[in-house]
C-alpha cells in the first residue's frame, strides 16, 4: 500500500475520486480487515470517502494470525508509552504517502482506530503539526507526545468511546483521556457504552456517527 504498510481498502461508494479519507487502526492481535467493517458501516452516508485499514507492521507475538502496532508484555504502561513512540513514525510516513497520493490532505482525513489501534490514533493525532478532520478512538488511551504540553501540535475534534465493562482497557483511561484533552484546549467528546465490555455496541456506532456526520459537514 504506502509507507511499508499493507492491508485492505474500501474505494468510494460514489465511484469518484476520493474526497475523504478514513485511516482505521486495528487492535492487538488483528488486521486490517478486522476493522474495515467500519468501512462498510459509514460507506453509505460518505460515498466519497476512501477507506483505509492497513496492518500493522509486525506480526503479534500472542497471535501470529494477526498483528502488533507495539508489543504487550508484563508492565502494559510501560509498553504504551514506549510503543506508541515507537510506531508513530510508521503512520506518519503511511499518511504522508497516502495524501502524496490521492492529492488529499489532514484537513480530510479521519484516523480511527480501535484499543491499540485507537492508542496509535489518539497519540499520531494530537501530536501532528498538520490538523486532521477528527479523531475517532474505540477502547483506547492516550499517551500525549511530548510538546503536546506546549501546544505545538494542532488540535482536531476527537470522539472518544469505550465499553463501561471493559476488562481488556479499563473504561477509566478514556475518561482521563477526555479530561486531559479538553484541558489541553481541544475539542473533545467522551461516550461510555452502557453493560458493554471490550467492543463496539450500537450506541457507541450511533455516536461515533453523529461525530462524523458533524465534523465532516460543509461548514464544520
Amino acid at each position: 500500500m504506502t509507507g511499508g504498510l499493507s492491508g485492505p481498502m474500501l474505494a468510494p461508494k460514489s465511484g469518484v475520486p476520493a474526497r475523504q479519507i478514513m485511516v482505521l487502526l486495528h487492535g492487538y492481535g488483528a488486521d486490517g480487515q478486522d476493522l474495515l467493517g467500519l468501512g462498510w458501516e459509514w460507506r453509505e452516508l460518505f460515498a466519497d470517502m476512501l477507506f483505509v485499514a492497513p496492518n500493522a507492521p509486525a506480526p503479534c507475538a500472542q497471535n501470529p494470525a494477526g498483528f502488533e502496532w507495539f508489543p504487550l508484555n508484563v508492565d502494559r504502561i510501560a509498553e504504551r508509552i514506549e510503543g506508541v513512540a515507537t510506531a508513530r513514525p510508521v503512520i506518519v510516513n503511511f499518511l504522508e504517502d497516502l495524501w502524496a497520493q490521492t492529492g488529499l490532505g489532514a484537513a480530510q482525513t479521519i484516523l480511527c482506530g480501535f484499543s491499540q489501534g485507537a492508542m496509535m490514533a489518539l497519540h499520531v493525532g494530537t501530536s501532528l503539526e498538520q490538523e486532521l478532520r477528527g479523531v475517532l478512538a474505540f477502547s483506547g488511551a492516550l499517551t500525549p507526545a511530548e510538546g503536546m504540553e506546549a501546544g505545538r501540535f494542532a488540535k482536531p475534534p476527537i470522539a472518544l468511546i469505550h465499553g463501561e465493562l471493559d476488562q481488556v482497557v479499563d473504561s477509566e483511561l478514556s475518561r482521563e483521556a477526555n479530561a486531559l484533552l479538553l484541558s489541553r484546549g481541544f475539542e473533545s467528546r467522551l461516550h461510555i457504552s452502557p453493560g458493554t465490555g471490550h467492543g463496539i455496541a450500537p450506541d457507541g456506532l450511533e455516536f461515533a456517527t453523529a461525530f462524523l456526520l458533524e465534523v465532516l459537514s460543509p461548514t464544520a
